[in-house]
């Protein structure tokens, strides 16, 4: 007697064993068949997009191949020659690191241009000092002005300016100020313009 329950029992776990494997792999397919279909449902909701995103936000339509940046004269008073060509090349980089489009000297489906219109200094706070009245303190302002056409999308066109400043002690002459702060104000302004140009938010 005893056997025979011993062995129902062991019948009984093996039967249930079994059902149980049986039930796990229905379950496997099932989700396996869920998976497969959201899967292929997400391909196709994306390849129905007419915008394409970057890793970094920026949006731009796949009609967009090239993209040229004009040479941005220096109109400014600041007296920096190499101005022009440290921020011509800092957005040329900034627009060949945050997208994968063709870079063209002219005529791109989106191009920049424009021009430096500020480079100068002025003081921001005075001190009180035997000999008078003092700057302590200086601010550099850079003011570049752009106008940024998409021949593709007209409606992203735009014509403005942006400006940066920053402020460095009296003790600083204007050139070590300049070579000190602009490459970073250089990289927020080139920040900025490509921001406005392609992230549409």
């Amino acid at each position: 007697m005893k056997i025979n329950s011993i062995f129902n029992l062991f019948n009984c776990l093996f039967m249930i064993n079994f059902q149980l494997k049986i039930y796990n792999k229905r379950r496997q397919m099932k989700h396996s068949g869920l998976f497969f279909f959201f899967f292929i449902l997400s391909i196709i909701t994306t390849s129905c997009f007419t915008v394409k995103y970057s890793m970094t936000g920026a949006s731009i339509s796949p009609e967009v191949k090239t993209l040229s940046v004009q040479y941005f004269q220096d109109r400014s008073t600041g007296g920096q020659p190499a101005f022009s060509q440290q921020f011509t090349s800092a957005l040329i980089d900034k627009c060949r690191s945050q997208t994968s489009l063709h870079i063209i000297t002219d005529g791109g489906d989106v191009a920049f241009e424009g021009e430096i219109t500020g480079l100068d200094t002025q003081p921001t706070a005075i001190s009180a000092t035997q000999s008078g009245d003092q700057a302590a303190m200086n601010r550099l302002t850079i003011q570049i002005h752009v106008k940024f056409t998409n021949n593709v999308e007209p409606k992203y066109n735009f014509e403005a300016s942006f400006s940066r400043f920053k402020d460095y002690p009296s003790s600083q002459s204007f050139d070590q100020a300049y070579k000190s702060l602009s490459p970073q104000m250089i990289d927020d302004l080139t920040e900025d313009i490509f921001n406005r140009a392609f992230a549409n938010w």
